[in-house]
């Protein structure tokens, strides 16, 4: 009964790391993200997005672990398609690293793991 228990508890571990996700951020959110003078990230993307999906727990976990020190947001580009065309996204899921001084250093789209996205806020700025 003991392995049982075991599995079942990885299973919802891992359950509860698939379904990580940050709470979509609003206009009012990324315009005080670039005026903080902290690098930030902005990840554009979909709920139902099976990338977006496997990015969000990194995203989850690197907002936590740089609380403070840059800004880490998701733009759900369905409900806020006005923010996605004033930064210009034409693919999902896009990433944009932008610099405690409000200005874009990197663009990326597609999958980014959390290696990428540790490396995309140090050229931002990030320390």
């Amino acid at each position: 009964m003991k392995p049982i228990v075991t599995i079942f508890t990885l299973l919802l571990l891992f359950a509860g790391v698939a379904n990580a996700e940050l709470p979509a951020a609003t206009a009012t959110a990324v315009n005080q993200a670039l005026s903080s003078g902290k690098p930030t990230l902005i990840d554009f993307g979909l709920r139902t997005c099976p990338v977006c999906k496997k990015m969000a727990p990194y995203l989850e976990s690197l907002s936590n672990e740089y609380r403070g020190r840059a800004n880490i947001l998701f733009i759900d580009v369905r409900a806020d398609q006005a923010t996605a065309q004033k930064f210009r996204v034409q693919m999902l899921p896009t990433q944009l690293f932008i610099n405690p001084q409000g200005k874009e250093v990197q663009r990326h789209t597609g999958f980014m793991d959390k290696e990428g996205i540790i490396k995309g806020l140090k050229s931002a700025g990030l320390k």
